[in-house]
Order: C-alpha cells, then structure tokens, then sequence
C-alpha cells in the first residue's frame, strides 16, 4: 500500500466510521490525509486509527466564569498622586538641598524633616 486508501478500512470494525471522518495518528500528532504510509513513516511504529471529534477542549464550567471578578468588593480609586523624580533630576534636588541652599548656622544641624526656618 501506497499510501492510505479511501476504498479500504484501515481496520476491522471500523466500517462504521465514514472514511471521510477516519483520522490517523503516530505518536500524538494527526497525519494529514496525503501522507504515504511506507515512506514517510519509520519501521515498527504504533498507528492509532479514531473518530474526528467535533469542537475544542474547554477546561472548567462555563456557569463559573468571572466568579472571582464578580465577588471581589469594589474600591474607591485613590486621589492621583505626584510622581517621584527619579535619577539626574532627583540627584540635583537632593544636591540643592544639602549643599547650596544650607546655611551655616551656628548650633545643632537640623534634619531633612524640619519645617522650622
């Protein structure tokens, strides 16, 4: 055989499958229809002749769809907030703070946190 014929049943007892519907696999993967069998295929393997199924997998109930979404409570969105400066021009503020604006005052140095003047 040539290749896989459309007259002949592949297997006894699968007269029941239409020839059209028939699908051959080897080693998981669906052979196309045009495949010859003694070329294409190495010695001594396995051929698993099937049904073609309607439709895909679908993993789970369709009725539990957006079950998490729907039941998470809603909550309000936060005010905006400023950006953080971020690389040279936060260097150059923290610069300016420490160094060209400090005055020299007499008595103990004041933190970055202190308001006073």
């Amino acid at each position: 055989s040539s290749g896989i014929n459309a007259e002949w049943p592949l297997r006894p007892g699968s007269e029941e499958i239409p020839v059209e519907e028939q699908v051959i696999t080897c080693g998981g993967l669906t052979l196309p229809d045009d495949t010859i069998l003694s070329q294409d295929l190495q010695e001594n393997v396995t051929l698993d002749l099937s049904g073609r199924l309607l439709g895909g997998k679908v993993h789970g109930s369709l009725a539990r769809a957006g079950k998490v979404k729907g039941q998470t409570p809603k909550v309000a969105a936060m005010e905006d907030k400023k950006k953080k400066k971020t690389g040279r021009c936060k260097r150059r503020i923290q610069y300016n703070r420490r160094f060209s604006t400090a005055v020299s005052a007499f008595g103990r140095k004041k933190g970055p946190n202190s308001n006073s003047a």
